[in-house]
């Protein structure tokens, strides 16, 4: 397992301080604040550590109230909301210097049978044939400001193969719609909520970039101010992530400077495992007629 992969499940196998309280670490991705994936996977796993095992997630909903510190450590505290026979739900606080900083619901069931059905997987190719994230940006390098080459060329944890990349530092209007295939850095433990976990953490890449396409603008455009404030997931079926899955996502609309951003996860035999719904703050101060305090 490669360094950088290890770090970031360590980074997810936070530390548990009372019967449901937690305290996770960060790390800098490059942004100006925590990176969202990371808050959604460390609550995620604080979620399901009061749960029974034999109850899996299956969808989560969550704000981003305030931009994490990412020198300071996340207090984690989870209300146990409810208790049911099939269902069950956890209410978890992310807390920073006295004020919280992020909210999520959880939704827990016991595995059962039922009807089926779902959206069928777009043909698009496969990600053997397709450029790794790491060797596009090795190519992009010279475009990007040096301010941001070592977080831009950095090693990630989760792997991407954009279907049909576009230089970030060159962008162009182009309809709101994307695919990316990704898939962790390296194998993983065969640990179903860990799975869940790193999921979620991948599902917050690519959607706020996803609703800045057709304005031909992307989050390390000079002016724009990006960042996630609500994010839902629905997980389906299993799935492991350290095999390639395909995310496919559009945007519907924009507008008061937030732009909604909608999306499906695939296997690569075309098997629906999550959906995910996300609205993201595209605020562009050197275009904005009005700038908010």
């Amino acid at each position: 397992m490669s360094p950088v992969l290890q770090d970031f499940l360590s980074l997810l196998d936070i530390e548990r301080i009372e019967a449901d309280l937690f305290r996770g670490q960060s790390r800098n991705l490059g942004g100006k604040s925590v990176f969202g994936g990371q808050v959604l996977g460390q609550s995620l796993v604080a979620a399901t550590r009061t749960v029974d095992a034999e109850r899996i997630p299956t969808s989560l909903h969550a704000y981003f109230l305030r931009p994490g510190d990412m020198a300071a450590p996340i207090v984690y505290d989870v209300e146990h909301s409810r208790d049911g026979g099939s269902f069950t739900w956890r209410r978890i606080k992310a807390i920073q210097h006295g004020k919280q900083i992020f909210s999520m619901m959880v939704q827990f069931q016991v595995p059962e049978t039922g009807y089926t059905h779902q959206a069928p997987m777009p043909d698009v190719p496969g990600p053997d044939g397709l450029a790794t994230q790491a060797a596009l940006r090795e190519q992009w390098k010279d475009d990007c400001p040096p301010a941001l080459r070592a977080y831009f060329t950095r090693e990630l944890a989760i792997e991407f193969k954009p279907v049909a990349p576009q230089n970030p530092f060159r962008p162009t209007e182009r309809p709101p719609q994307q695919a990316i295939w990704f898939r962790a850095a390296g194998a993983l433990p065969d640990d179903a909520h860990l799975h869940q976990c790193v999921l979620a953490y991948a599902s917050d890449f690519n959607l706020v970039t996803t609703a800045l396409l057709p304005h031909g603008r992307h989050y390390t455009s000079k002016g724009m101010i990006v960042a996630s404030l609500d994010h839902a997931l629905w997980f389906h079926r299993p799935a492991k992530v350290d095999d390639w899955l395909l995310y496919v996502m559009d945007s519907p609309g924009a507008q008061s400077a937030r732009g909604l951003s909608r999306g499906s996860i695939y296997t690569r035999d075309g098997t629906l495992v999550a959906s995910v719904a996300q609205e993201g703050l595209m605020r562009d101060v050197d275009h904005s007629s009005k700038t908010p305090a």
